[in-house]
């Protein structure tokens, strides 16, 4: 395991180390989810790419910090993390409020953004009176009370079949999640709004969304791919608000195909 001192708080991270020729990505995970999520998809691309992924703070093994926090801090720390591992630039793949976190590293250090794969995730995502409604059943119910209700939200039902060992995972990750610092992310994300970052960015994005998506519904994703200048937007099939988790092959055929054509426009197979 590999830990960093970043904003005075301890960051849980991984670095895979690729091809100095090739691009960087970097992983910047759902809420209520810890780094595990992106397995499937970096063992497909570990030997080619430089990856990083990393717990944002409140999540997995990075502590929870000083709160309440922003979307900004969170990328204040993402920024933090580059800088210490010397990374000029990468290609920042965010999910749900990882994206909105890539949204807001490129707003304050575009220097370091390479392009944008903003996965499952919108320029700005819910309302207050839905964030608030689900801050308050948390702070007074705990996060198992949320459990099924946000799984709902997070796979289809093919995957949601009890005898899915993996469902079951996915739902202890969340539970096991630091109360305060989900509720932080919450509030967060529920005062996020990237609607003007989005009309300005003009590195090569994508937009990406499962097709059975209940938190961040296709018509969404879509709708800030519109926002972004050239931006390309695809659908993953049989897949909700994680197709890392349920759709990884998928997910890293578009990842690769985007990043060549970043590289190389037109001109890539």
């Amino acid at each position: 395991m590999q830990f960093a001192r970043i904003n005075d708080i301890a960051i849980h991270y991984q670095l895979i180390s690729g091809p100095a020729d090739k691009p960087v990505i970097v992983f910047a995970n759902s809420l209520g989810t810890d780094f595990r999520i992106w397995r499937d998809v970096i063992v497909r691309l570990a030997g080619d790419y430089a990856i990083i992924v990393y717990d944002k703070r409140g999540h997995g093994l990075s502590d929870v910090g000083q709160v309440p926090y922003s979307i900004e801090d969170h990328a204040s720390d993402l920024a933090g993390l580059l800088d210490l591992l010397a990374v000029k630039q990468a290609f920042i793949c965010g999910l749900s409020v990882g994206g909105l976190i890539a949204q807001a590293l490129y707003k304050a250090r575009p220097d370091m953004v390479q392009g944008l794969i903003l996965c499952d995730t919108a320029h700005k995502i819910g309302t207050t009176e839905s964030w608030n409604a689900r801050i308050a059943t948390v702070a007074s119910k705990g996060i198992a009370s949320i459990v099924d209700g946000v799984m709902k939200l997070w796979f289809t039902p093919a995957f949601r079949r009890p005898e899915n060992t993996a469902y079951h995972g996915y739902s202890n990750m969340l539970m096991r999640q630091p109360v305060e610092g989900y509720l932080a992310t919450c509030e967060a994300i529920r005062d996020a709004d990237y609607t003007d970052v989005a009309k300005r960015i003009s590195v090569p994005t994508i937009c990406i969304v499962g097709d059975q998506d209940g938190s961040t519904p296709p018509d969404l994703v879509k709708s800030t791919a519109r926002l972004i200048p050239n931006a390309r937007f695809e659908i993953i099939r049989d897949a909700g608000h994680i197709p890392c988790v349920e759709q990884p092959e998928a997910l890293t055929a578009i990842i690769r195909a985007f990043i060549d054509f970043a590289l190389h426009g037109e001109k890539s197979p």
